[in-house]
C-alpha cells in the first residue's frame, strides 16, 4: 500500500467519525443539541423565627422545612370540608380564630352529623413545641396529628384514603401541590406535612406578657397584675411551667370522675399506657390565651376561670393518684383568698395574645 493509499484512508475515517458526529439523536444530519438539563424544583423558604423568650422548639424542621407554597397549602386544607366526609366539617370548625383557636360553642367536641365527643377542644398554638397531643398524649408526632380527627367517627367521619382520593380529584389542589412539592403528585406524606406546615407557624408569643418578660419599650404589668404574677410563680408554676406556661406532663389535678358523654369514665392517660399511676391524669394544657379558650378541663366542665380557681381552693378530690404539689397543706387543693383570685386572674389575662388571635395570616382568605 503506498503512501498516499494510507493517507487517503486515514482521511476517510476522520471524515466518517466526523460526520457521524455531526448527527442528532434523531440520526439527522446536524449540531448535536446538547442535553436539557432538569429543571431543579426550588420553594420559597418560609421565615420562620423563635420567639426570643422561647426555648429551642421540639419539632425537627430538617425534616420538612417551612415554604411559602407548603404553608399556603396547608392552610387551604385547614379550612377545607374536604377532610370530613360530608363537606362540612374543617380543621377550623373546632379550632377557631376567635377563641385561640379552640372551641367556645360546645363543652364537648362537635362533629359530623351534629355529634359530640368525649372530650373539649383544646386550642391550637407553639405546636413547634409540643410533644404529645391530646389530652391523653396518644400522639406524639405533629405529622400523624391530623389522622385522628379525620378517621374520628364523630369528628370529621372519614378515612385518609378516601380524602387523599378527593384531593387528587379535584381541581384545585394538583397545581397547589405541585407549587409546594415539584410535582402533582398527592401522597400521605404530603398532606401530612403541608398541615403540619401551616400549624407551626401559629406561634403565639406577643402577650402583654411576653412584652414584659422579654423587657420591650413600654411594657409593663399593673399592680395587681405583677401580684398575680407572683402568686401564680408561688401556686401555679410547677404545672404550668416556663414559657409555654406548661410542662406538659400528666397529672391528676383532683377532678371529680364524670361519665364521658354519658357511656364511660374517662381515665385519661390511663388509656394509653395502661399503668395505674397514670389513672385519672390529664395532659397540663398551656395557659396561653386561657383568657379565650373556655370551656375549662378535658370534659369543659367549667365555662369560666372563677370556676376553675373554686375548684382548686374547694373541691379538689384527694386520690393516691393526686398530684403531691395539691397535697403541700394540710387540705387538698390551693389557698387563695378572694383579693389573690382577683389578682391571680388579672395575671391570667395578660397571657391573651391578641394579634396572634388576629392575625390575617390566620384567618381564611
Amino acid at each position: 500500500m503506498t503512501r498516499w493509499q494510507h493517507v487517503a484512508i486515514l482521511a476517510a475515517i476522520v471524515f466518517y467519525g466526523f460526520a457521524v458526529g455531526c448527527q442528532n439523536d434523531s440520526g439527522k444530519d446536524g449540531p448535536v443539541e446538547p442535553e436539557p438539563k432538569p429543571v431543579e424544583f426550588k420553594a420559597t423558604p418560609y421565615n420562620w423565627k423563635k420567639p426570643a423568650n422561647f426555648d429551642d422548639p421540639h419539632y425537627d424542621f430538617t425534616k420538612n422545612p417551612l415554604t411559602v407554597e407548603g404553608v399556603a397549602l396547608g392552610k387551604t386544607l385547614f379550612y377545607d370540608g374536604i377532610l370530613s366526609r360530608d363537606g362540612a366539617i374543617t380543621c377550623a370548625f373546632c379550632h377557631q380564630s376567635f377563641s385561640g383557636f379552640a372551641h367556645n360553642d360546645h363543652a364537648l367536641s362537635h362533629g359530623i352529623g351534629d355529634k359530640i365527643g368525649t372530650r373539649n377542644v383544646p386550642g391550637i398554638q407553639n405546636v413547634a413545641w409540643t410533644r404529645a397531643f391530646f389530652w391523653d398524649g396518644g400522639i406524639v408526632d405533629l405529622d400523624l396529628l391530623p389522622i385522628a380527627p379525620i378517621q374520628n367517627p364523630v369528628e370529621m367521619g372519614d378515612s385518609l384514603a378516601n380524602v387523599l382520593k378527593k384531593i387528587r380529584t379535584s381541581g384545585q389542589y394538583p397545581a397547589l401541590f405541585k407549587a409546594a412539592f415539584g410535582t402533582e403528585e398527592v401522597t400521605t406524606e404530603r398532606f401530612l406535612k403541608a398541615l403540619s406546615q401551616f400549624m407551626l407557624t401559629m406561634v403565639s408569643a406577643n402577650s402583654k406578657y411576653d412584652k414584659y418578660s422579654r423587657k420591650e419599650t413600654g411594657a409593663s404589668l399593673t399592680e395587681s397584675e405583677l401580684r398575680g404574677l407572683t402568686l401564680f410563680k408561688a401556686n401555679c408554676s410547677g404545672c404550668h411551667t416556663g414559657e409555654l406556661f406548661t410542662d406538659q406532663s400528666f397529672r391528676n389535678n383532683g377532678l371529680r370522675m364524670q361519665l364521658a358523654n354519658s357511656k364511660d369514665f374517662d381515665l385519661g392517660r390511663y388509656q394509653i399506657t395502661l399503668n395505674l399511676d397514670d389513672y385519672n391524669k390529664f395532659r397540663v394544657p398551656s395557659l396561653r390565651n386561657v383568657e379565650r379558650t373556655s370551656p375549662y378541663m378535658h370534659d369543659g366542665r367549667f365555662q369560666t376561670l372563677e370556676q376553675v380557681m373554686e375548684h382548686y381552693i374547694n373541691d379538689v378530690q384527694d386520690t393516691p393518684q393526686l398530684d403531691p404539689l395539691l397535697k403541700k397543706t394540710g387540705k387538698p387543693g390551693i389557698a387563695l383568698t378572694t383579693t389573690d383570685k382577683a389578682d391571680l386572674l388579672a395575671f391570667l389575662r395578660t397571657l391573651t395574645d391578641d394579634e396572634y388571635i388576629r392575625d390575617r395570616r390566620f384567618q381564611p382568605d
